[in-house]
């Protein structure tokens, strides 16, 4: 039961963001924008295990991987613009997205 009011939760802040870029795409945007999946996946993590290195840890690999996922934002308005069709585009921006996890990550392992 547990499960399926998280899952309630979290599906209606995305269909409720869905609906509200129909009409005021910058209000959604900044909504869209915000680490509501980060905070949710806390809240969570919290609720379930009270462990605030889980958080901690949780919250520092996010700072990291947010890097590269700025790369979907990037390329997707980019190839939009270039005429690529709307599913061409995302297939494409997060195939360039999950390129650069991977050399995000093989970076952090050299570095670190």
């Amino acid at each position: 039961m547990y499960f399926l009011i998280k899952t309630l939760i979290t599906a209606l802040i995305v269909a409720g963001i869905s609906e509200l870029a129909r009409r005021y795409s910058l209000v959604a945007a900044a909504l869209a924008s915000l680490p509501l999946t980060s905070i949710l996946a806390m809240v969570w993590l919290y609720h379930d295990t009270h462990d605030l290195q889980k958080i901690s840890a949780l919250s520092y690999s996010i700072l990291w991987l947010v890097i590269p996922s700025l790369l979907f934002f990037l390329v997707l308005p980019l190839l939009i613009q270039h005429g690529f069709k709307f599913y061409a585009a995302l297939f494409t921006s997060c195939l360039i997205m999950s390129a650069g996890y991977g050399a995000f990550i093989v970076i952090r392992k050299l570095v670190a």
